[in-house]
């Protein structure tokens, strides 16, 4: 093989890999496993099983409904000139809801009702329900919120509403906590974003500035890590490994900038709460 050939064949291979990266952020796998670890931890912090059918349900309903939030808009004005790379995920998209249908029949009831719950305010953040342009994705400030809301309520609620009292003491202060990180770990994209986003939407940074945000970051980490010594039962395994994510966080939110790479808020701070399984699996064996 001649140096040509293997300079060519590297560059293939490089590419190659490139798209199918490309492909596991843009097609929403990656959070779709954020979420996922989310749900896992509950269930590690309440000792309870993680269950396999609740798992698919959650990562192909999280697919999905990010996956329409995100391109549905465009599928609808380009329809017939899609690249090929956006057809690919829409297809992909479209297997993942079939699969969300089927796991729709092997969970329980209640975790389908406080779906429809979680799925309604995705509806209204996504749609025009308001007006023919307005959601509540563009009401001013609201965004983050909305997003914080639904998560928290996915990955705390669902995994122990058939097991642990949902107004227990233990399980609101992990939702509170869970809330506030989301928040926290959504202001590495409004910092990327803000030289995109419309001034109407009064995100956080438009209102304090990059370093107020990230002042605002650091604050909300704080709470939660206070608010996890309010807990009636917690280990050594899981304070270290909530210090060690909130670590991670609070660095990831401080060095976050607007001209940022591609895959520093897409990739690493989206990849947070799996960093922060491992941690906790680790520190658990």
């Amino acid at each position: 093989m001649n140096l040509n050939s293997w300079q060519e064949r590297k560059i293939f291979e490089m590419n190659f890999f490139q798209k199918i990266f490309d492909f596991y952020i843009n097609s929403s796998i990656h959070v779709g496993l954020a979420v996922v670890a989310l749900a896992v931890i509950t269930a590690l912090h309440f000792d309870i099983p993680a269950d396999i059918a609740l798992l698919g349900f959650v990562f192909f309903g999280t697919i999905t409904g990010y996956n329409f939030v995100k391109y549905a808009g465009v599928a609808k004005l380009h329809h017939r000139s899609l690249a090929s790379g956006l057809k690919i995920i829409l297809i992909f998209s479209l297997f993942c809801f079939f699969f969300l249908i089927w796991f729709c029949f092997l969970v329980e009831v209640e975790i389908l009702i406080w779906t429809a719950i979680f799925g309604t305010f995705t509806l209204l953040y996504a749609l025009p329900v308001f007006s023919k342009k307005r959601n509540l994705r563009s009401i001013s400030g609201i965004k983050i919120f909305i997003i914080a809301f639904v998560w928290a309520g996915v990955t705390v609620i669902l995994p122990v509403v058939n097991t642990v009292e949902i107004l227990s003491l233990d399980v609101l202060l992990e939702l509170f906590q869970r809330f506030l990180l989301v928040l926290v770990w959504i202001l590495p994209f409004e910092i990327r974003d803000l030289k995109y986003d419309l001034k109407q939407l009064g995100t956080l940074p438009q209102r304090v500035g990059v370093t107020g945000t990230k002042v605002v970051g650091l604050i909300l980490l704080s709470l939660v890590v206070l608010t996890e010594f309010f807990k009636s039962t917690y280990s050594s395994a899981t304070i270290l490994s909530f210090v060690l994510m909130a670590l991670l966080s609070g660095i990831l939110v401080w060095k976050a900038k607007e001209r940022q790479s591609a895959y520093y808020a897409s990739f690493w701070v989206e990849g947070i709460p799996i960093f922060w399984l491992l941690f906790l699996l680790i520190f658990k064996s």
